[in-house]
């Protein structure tokens, strides 16, 4: 589905009702926008933080990577 957006005086965009309809938006809805390059990206918050999620989903649950930033950082510091 494609939709051409005019930018308003105050710089609003209104998101036209058939894209809304599509991705089950509805007033009040809080949207994630992010710059991908000189991309607006724009979708929901549970569609961004379920994105992130699946970033660690390959991270195995006995992986620590707290320690090893603390690990990294103490041979930094250890180097300098």
């Amino acid at each position: 589905m494609d939709a051409t957006l005019v930018l308003g005086q105050q710089g609003r965009l209104v998101i036209p009702a058939d894209v809304r309809a599509a991705l089950g938006l509805a007033p009040g809805d809080r949207l994630h926008l992010h710059l991908a390059g000189r991309r607006l990206v724009l979708q929901r918050q549970q569609d961004a933080a379920a994105d992130l999620r699946g970033l660690a989903a390959s991270v195995s649950a006995s992986r620590s990577l707290v320690e090893e930033l603390l690990a990294e950082r103490r041979e930094a510091a250890a180097r300098e």
